[in-house]
């Protein structure tokens, strides 16, 4: 087995822009997530921060856990008194798995809005894209309105949400009566199908930070047999609520965001290289030709003797050379075909084989470069 070492100008780090397509369905109480259904354990609608849902599926019991010792470090959901109660050394669980997914809120108006009053700053940094971001400004107030927030967690979308790829549908009754988008690439969401509104801002998105305010009070449609908070007719302040508030479901109406994430994927390209004359031996027994000892059993049996045990030293190497006759007359060339490359650290460990769809040939006259690239 032949070693080489990769050079400085052979290794490549980089990273890749990559755009996740991001789909959640809203109806009655169900999320669905990039239609994705049964996560070993894992609600519909939700991701696991921790990847042990599938332990759950072969009914595997675990949960996360930590000793009560000098930091006296707890859950939150473990009251003082409990906390109090027990002895140093004590075990405290907390369920598993952590699973994340979107949240919506919303507030009438005058209401407290801690959450969206949160957003004051943010939102007037962002003015420079539309006015539609001003917490406070002739076309309303953030703090005193009817508004709906719509939290993603970072999870889903990445570094920040794509710009121009928020769309976002109201149907009714499985028919399409509302339709958002930031078709402008600035952050407002023009309504772009509806009876009424057309063409008016209901909304704003906070691409770096994964939030969706909605403003929108109108109604988009009067033709409507549920019932929403505080209205009777579909609003884009609606655009979400499963429920009337009053824990009654809005059977007939659903709800689809479509959106694009931005990640960032550390990519290591490693060059290796097959230069002339170099990797034309092989230890494979097809190597050599066929039947060279007068034992038919092992046609590659060593040479033995009081002195040692040794290969053979007079094998003959196969010729596999393309002639233009059927016999092998043509003059001996070297040949070796190439189906793996292995790379291993400085200790010699292996720790990757990239493989070959087809088994390359190489001569002695043959120079390849073989482009490996990894996700790191």
């Amino acid at each position: 087995m032949s070693l080489y070492k990769f050079e400085s100008e052979d290794v490549l780090i980089n990273r890749i822009k990559t755009h996740p397509g991001i789909k959640f369905v809203i109806h009655t109480s169900s999320v669905h997530y990039n239609d994705r259904v049964d996560q070993f354990g894992t609600p519909d609608g939700n991701v696991s921060l921790d990847e042990l849902g599938t332990l759950k599926a072969f009914g595997l019991d675990y949960y996360a856990f930590i000793t009560k010792d000098s930091g006296r470090v707890a859950w939150k959901t473990v009251s003082l008194g409990t906390f109090s109660g027990l002895n140093y050394g004590d075990v405290i669980t907390s369920s598993l798995p952590l699973t994340a997914s979107i949240q919506t809120e919303y507030f009438p108006e005058d209401d407290p809005r801690p959450h969206v009053a949160s957003l004051k700053n943010v939102s007037n940094s962002y003015t420079i894209l539309s006015n539609h971001y001003a917490f406070s400004s002739s076309l309303g107030d953030k703090d005193t309105q009817i508004v709906r927030l719509i939290s993603f967690p970072s999870i889903f979308y990445g570094a920040y949400i794509k710009k121009g790829s928020v769309d976002l549908k109201f149907y009714h009754t499985g028919t399409l009566v509302g339709r958002l988008e930031d078709k402008d690439r600035n952050g407002n969401l023009v309504q772009t199908y509806g009876n009424t509104g057309s063409g008016s801002v209901a909304g704003v998105v906070y691409y770096n930070e994964g939030f969706i305010l909605l403003t929108g009070s109108w109604d988009i449609t009067t033709e409507s047999t549920d019932t929403y908070e505080g209205s009777s007719f579909p609003r884009w302040v609606d655009f979400s609520c499963p429920d009337d508030g009053l824990g009654n479901f809005t059977h007939d109406s659903s709800y689809e965001i479509n959106m694009s994430g931005t990640q960032f994927v550390p990519v290591i390209t490693m060059l290796a290289h097959a230069n002339k004359t170099d990797l034309n031996h092989s230890n494979n027994p097809t190597y050599i030709s066929y039947g060279q000892t007068n034992d038919s059993s092992n046609p590659y049996q060593a040479d033995t003797g009081s002195l040692g045990y040794y290969e053979k030293s007079d094998l003959k190497i196969k010729n596999v050379g393309k002639y233009a006759y059927t016999s092998d007359t043509g003059s001996f060339k070297k040949e070796t075909y190439i189906s793996k490359v292995a790379i291993y650290d400085d200790d010699k460990n292996l720790i990757g084989i990239a493989k070959l769809a087809t088994p390359v040939r190489k001569r002695e006259n043959d120079q390849f470069t073989f482009k490996l690239k990894m996700d790191i």
